[in-house]
């Protein structure tokens, strides 16, 4: 009898073992991450590529029209100087390994939740700029367009200054409450395509807004880059940790289980901002040139954003043949410096090209100055005499 009682308590015990084995198997193998198919990462990549395109071809556009609009305002635009270009790759590096050293020292959530506040109220505004164009020509008739102004200033008279000095209609106000809206779900669910959204928004600002003076200044920016991106990437695992780690819409990302999950993929493929915005400035000073020519054809911003095109296939493909994360900006920048240079080598345009700057009058107003201050000097000492 007792051995029979032993027999069944061993029976017992070898199965409970067994269920905890088989148990610990099966959640083992369901927390594996599934291998994507290369239709999958095809389909990833691809969205990538066009995502990154539509930033830069209507932040150009966009930099056209807001370029032409100062001009007849007279509105004076903040444009990157050569120092600025040069010392640029500096600053980020230095702000890269802070952030490093940041999420190595500090816990990671705390970092991401004051960083996703931070880009919370940040990519409501740019969403609703730009979806402004959009909501004020699907707006109908019947919803009154009414203008606001806040104006809040500092001082009297000569050193009177415009603290706050932003114009609003009702129209602008349903943009924030949309954009607030899509802010809200990204701050609850941290979902890719509200990610997606608002990184969107972010590139086509940046190309738009963010403006290089003439070719010498995008050259030495460019040029800067290149080497930074090299370094942190090649040199260090400094670049993909922050990546890895940075839970913000700094990035785009597309899932490449796709095909097998939908849009609650989580196999991402992701590509920075910078790898888009700093081209992308680029290529819109390009077309501002175009345009300046006065010409039909944009040959420069079309030649370009193809060489772009090009570059990100032959990242994508680098990446693919050694497994290993690439610095974007190693193809991409002399494909978008080489072709215009070509191409006004080839017209023979050089020259030109590199004599074209967004805002000249700032030259002709400090020669103008220097001539007054000769003529004046002139008259002084004619008078002492």
């Amino acid at each position: 009898m007792a051995e029979q009682i032993m027999e069944t308590v061993s029976e017992t015990v070898k199965g409970i073992v067994d269920a905890v084995k088989n148990a610990t198997n099966t959640e083992t193998v369901t927390n594996e991450k599934k291998v994507s198919t290369p239709e999958g990462t095809a389909i990833a990549y691809g969205s990538l590529v066009i995502m990154a395109m539509l930033p830069i071809v209507f932040g150009s556009i966009r930099s056209v029209k807001l370029h032409k609009a100062r001009k007849v305002s007279g509105e004076k635009a903040d444009t990157m100087s050569k120092q600025d270009a040069m010392y640029f790759p500096i600053i980020a590096s230095v702000a890269l390994f802070g952030l490093y050293l940041f999420f190595k020292i500090f816990s990671k959530n705390h970092i991401n939740l004051l960083l996703t506040g931070y880009f919370f109220f940040l990519g409501i505004i740019a969403l609703a700029h730009l979806l402004s164009p959009v909501v004020n020509s699907l707006m109908p008739a019947a919803v009154p367009k009414i203008p606001f102004h806040i104006h809040f200033t500092k001082g009297e008279g000569k050193t009177k200054e415009d603290l706050i000095n932003y114009k609003f209609s009702t129209h602008d106000i349903v943009c924030l409450i949309i954009s607030t809206a899509i802010g809200v779900w990204y701050l609850i669910k941290k979902h890719w395509i509200a990610n997606n959204m608002f990184g969107l928004a972010f590139a086509v600002n940046g190309v738009e807004m963010l403006h290089l003076n003439n070719i010498v200044t995008g050259c030495i920016l460019l040029s800067g880059l290149f080497f930074y991106d090299i370094f942190w990437v090649f040199g260090t695992n400094v670049m993909v940790t922050v990546a890895k780690s940075f839970e913000a819409p700094i990035k785009l990302v597309f899932p490449q289980d796709w095909i097998t999950n939908g849009i609650n993929g989580s196999n991402f493929a992701m590509l920075g901002l910078g790898d888009i915005v700093i081209p992308g400035i680029f290529i819109a000073l390009l077309l501002r040139f175009d345009h300046s020519t006065k010409r039909k054809s944009r040959i420069y911003f079309y030649s370009t954003l193809i060489a772009y095109f090009m570059g990100l296939m032959a990242t994508i493909f680098v990446m693919h043949i050694f497994k290993h994360a690439q610095p974007a900006l190693l193809y991409l920048v002399p494909a978008c410096m080489g072709t215009p240079l070509l191409v006004a080598l080839v017209r023979g345009e050089l020259k030109t090209l590199f004599a074209y700057e967004d805002h000249p009058e700032e030259k002709t107003e400090k020669k103008e100055n220097k001539d007054s201050e000769k003529s004046n000097k002139k008259k002084e000492s004619k008078k002492a005499k």
